[in-house]
């Protein structure tokens, strides 16, 4: 018996190639999924922490518009309780600039005699105890 030497035809050649050319396209393929799954979950951790901190924000000047409505009451209990709660507010990393120049407005506003605030209660005759508050509150835009 023997054996021809024979060149392969380039269909043969072609053919034995093919199951290469399948590893190489399914190795393809993982990579880009990999890469795809790898960004959209980046993708999605970013969109939870933006929205988390939306409605962080969101809650946050929810208490802002409680306390300020407070702050601007007439009486002095509520008046009281709405300024200490607009410092606490003040104080967090959730306050911008433009919250905190409203915050220091209504503390003008709460504090101006001409706006109503007296210094003693008129039903009572007694000091409301607001004033004192104010007097030993720094700005509030000022920083801690």
């Amino acid at each position: 018996m023997a054996l021809e030497s024979s060149h392969a035809q380039w269909w043969e050649v072609l053919a034995a190639l093919g199951p290469l050319a399948i590893l190489i396209g399914a190795i393809a393929a993982a990579a880009i999924g990999a890469f795809t799954l790898r960004q959209r979950t980046e993708s999605d951790a970013l969109a939870l922490t933006q929205r988390r901190e939306a409605d962080d924000r969101s809650e946050w000047w929810k208490r802002a518009q409680w306390a300020l409505d407070r702050a601007l009451d007439d009486s002095a209990t509520n008046k009281a309780l709405g300024l200490v709660t607009l410092e606490v507010l003040a104080r967090s990393k959730l306050a911008h600039a433009e919250e905190l120049e409203l915050f220091d407005i209504a503390w003008e506003a709460v504090s101006d005699p001409k706006n109503g605030a007296a210094d003693n209660d008129s039903t009572t005759g007694t000091s409301s105890g607001t004033e004192e508050i104010m007097s030993e509150q720094p700005t509030i835009s000022g920083g801690e």
